[in-house]
């Protein structure tokens, strides 16, 4: 049984040593999600993500839907090229958006909203164009939350849903890199 009486420089040392050891056999295991190399040899996944083709969103003209479904496949279109446009693409992504607004915080004298809820739920289907087969599927959402400053400032309710829109746009983006990402680094 160990005590620190009988712990030597020895043992101290031969303890030092093997975890030197352990950390430099599990340090070669290590690979950034996002470095410009992987380990196996294969595209790096910035090169795998700029292949993504981010298909149009669909959504009735005029709607706040087709706002933010372009939102979206901006922000995601951003996200995957850095900006510096795509390749010859060899997977398409397919979005569908739902959204919804609740009222939070209701004024009682007046019964317009202080407070309000803004969500976007998603539906993402990422295909293999080569194959036609869908490797991917999920859903991710966003809920945000804005203030209405004042019961009689229209624009600015306006603006701050617009502002909470945005925000959930880019949450839901966010989120739908992630998960490509995670397919493109570890195949599931």
């Amino acid at each position: 049984m160990w005590s620190p009486e009988t712990d030597t420089a020895a043992g101290r040392l031969a303890r030092i040593a093997l975890t030197l050891a352990m950390a430099g056999l599990l340090a070669g295991c290590f690979q950034p999600l996002y470095g410009q190399q992987s380990l196996s040899g294969g595209p790096a996944l910035g090169e795998a993500l700029r292949a993504v083709d981010v298909a149009q969103i669909n959504a009735p003209n005029g709607t706040p839907e087709a706002r933010i479904g372009v939102e979206i496949r901006n922000a995601l279109l951003f996200e995957i090229t850095g900006g510096s446009g795509s390749t010859n693409p060899t997977h398409r992504l397919n979005i569908q958006l739902s959204s919804s607004r609740q009222q939070v915080i209701v004024d009682i004298q007046t019964a317009r909203p202080d407070v309000e809820n803004y969500g976007i739920n998603a539906t993402y289907t990422l295909v293999d164009l080569a194959t036609g087969r869908v490797v991917v599927t999920g859903q991710t959402f966003s809920r945000v939350s804005f203030d209405i400053p004042g019961q009689e400032q229209r624009f600015a309710r306006a603006r701050g849903l617009r502002d909470a829109e945005n925000r959930a746009a880019k949450v839901v983006a966010d989120n739908i890199k992630s998960r490509l990402a995670s397919f493109f680094v570890a195949g599931t």
